[in-house]
């Protein structure tokens, strides 16, 4: 048997060309030569359209372990380095992963039958905790493991990668997303590597991506998953040999029949099932507790057109701050609240379409309430002059978000709000939204795989509910 090279799942953005065929001649040349399977990940990852420039900005791999997806990410980061002059930060869960990813790659710059390359190296810096290899062309790599601290300082950075991806927390994303920023390139790129999550890791940033990239099959976003489908584990026979060559591109070359026989006999069936085959084991609701009672829900779905009343708007952006949504919520002075989505759309648009619609809006809202990290300040930057009257600009803070769940799970729960019946994104995301803890005095807000339209349409809810003011009410004199 052959080991497929082609992925079960594989989400690409459109390309017209790519720099992947440079990029897997440069490793044949000085590193490793690139499996097909590889050499095709990283042509993705490379792709570039009409005017030149990337055309994927968030990409996701996903394939078990020890088939050589460090290479993937040594070939994408030595290119980025050696040809784009590119600021590259590499974080891992673990330090000894880190270190190892270090270790491959500046092996390479090291290498005395390569003087050529050598030439190229500024300096190599081996300090604990702060590995680097910077090129006298500008181009530098950083290695972390992660904390909120992990990012401080770096600055410039256009290509992120997260390896290790099923360790990931929403906070860790966060705090280094905001390094892209300012990228000294002008293209920005994040590449999250890792395994299906098992039961005891964060895993749920990586599973909310992966879920986001395929359903949504964002326009510059990429996903490569070798796996093994299955709702439960009775649906996978694990000793089908068959199964082994579809989801391990490398059995055959650097991994081997005996082996995996092995692993198969002595690890439990949901383990093999995870580890080796990929196999993205169900997430149960008895882990996160759904926040929202989906019967009271459906009861709260309206035919009926929006009603007038005091105006707010809801603005939440994704922790790894791909994409932002928008919604609004609507208070008359009689009669049941309104939330509505207005719209969701991916960051790589920039910022100016959002601050357009906000800045034609001024008068017939009482606030705008913004959730996110990286975007916010120049969203509120473009803002602050029409939006100028105090209290019109909220930026949501930790006991907002926790309000704002409250009050609309309440309000969801005595049928005092509405919603329209085709807003399908809000729909879902109220459904399979969960209980994320905030804070240590028990406070919660939504989580979950998708729950961005409820954030955002929580905050606008937030915003009409508690706001003093309401343009659209006239004064009484007398």
């Amino acid at each position: 048997m052959i080991a497929s090279q082609e992925p079960r799942i594989k989400v690409e953005p459109r390309r017209v060309a790519t720099d992947g065929t440079d990029a897997a001649l440069l490793m044949a040349e000085y590193g490793n030569e690139l499996d097909p399977w590889q050499g095709s990940v990283v042509d993705c990852w490379l792709g570039r359209d009409e005017e030149g420039k990337l055309t994927t900005t968030s990409a996701g791999l996903s394939v078990p372990r020890q088939n050589g997806k460090n290479v993937c990410l040594e070939a994408r980061e030595f290119y980025g380095l050696t040809i784009l002059g590119e600021k590259i930060l590499h974080t891992a869960h673990q330090v000894r992963t880190s270190k190892k990813a270090f270790r491959r790659l500046s092996a390479m710059f090291e290498d005395k039958r390569h003087p050529e390359i050598i030439g190229l190296v500024k300096q190599i810096r081996r300090t604990n905790g702060e590995e680097a290899i910077e090129l006298w062309n500008g181009g530098t790599i950083e290695y972390s493991s992660r904390s909120r601290q992990s990012a401080r300082g770096i600055e410039g950075i256009s290509l992120v990668v997260f390896d290790e991806a099923q360790e990931l927390t929403d906070d860790q994303v966060e705090s280094i997303i905001a390094t892209l920023a300012a990228s000294a390139t002008g293209t920005r790129q994040i590449i999250y590597t890792g395994t299906p999550p098992y039961p005891s890791c964060p895993g749920e940033v990586f599973r909310r991506i992966r879920k986001s990239i395929i359903d949504s099959q964002r326009e510059n976003s990429a996903w490569h998953e070798w796996s093994v489908e299955g709702d439960g584990i009775d649906d996978i026979d694990i000793k089908d040999r068959k199964l082994w060559y579809m989801t391990n591109p490398a059995l055959g070359r650097r991994l081997t029949e005996k082996y995996t026989e092995e692993e198969c006999e002595s690890e439990t069936r949901a383990g093999f099932a995870r580890e080796r085959l990929g196999w993205w084991m169900p997430e149960r609701n008895g882990d996160h507790s759904l926040a929202i009672d989906s019967k009271a829900w459906g009861a709260c779905m309206s035919l009926k057109k929006k009603p007038e009343g005091k105006t707010a708007y809801g603005i939440k952006f994704s922790a790894d701050s791909t994409e932002v949504c928008l919604c609004g919520a609507i208070i008359p002075e009689e009669g049941q609240a309104r939330i509505s989505l207005i719209a969701i759309k991916n960051t790589v648009d920039g910022m100016q379409w959002l601050a357009d619609w906000l800045n034609e809006r001024p008068k017939e809202a009482s606030c705008v309430v913004i959730d996110g990290k990286n975007g916010v300040d120049v969203l509120i930057d473009k803002i602050a002059a029409k939006w100028r009257v105090k209290g019109s600009i909220i930026r949501a803070k930790s006991a907002d978000m926790i309000a704002a769940a409250g009050l609309i799970v309440n309000a969801i729960n005595e049928e005092g709000l509405t919603w329209y019946h085709k807003h399908e994104p809000l729909d879902e995301s109220a459904r399979t939204a969960t209980k994320r803890m905030i804070g240590t005095g028990g406070g919660w807000g939504f989580g979950g795989e998708y729950s961005l339209p409820i954030e955002a349409a929580s905050l606008a809810y937030f915003g009409a509910k508690t706001s003093r003011r309401n343009p659209k009410k006239k004064m009484r004199i007398g």
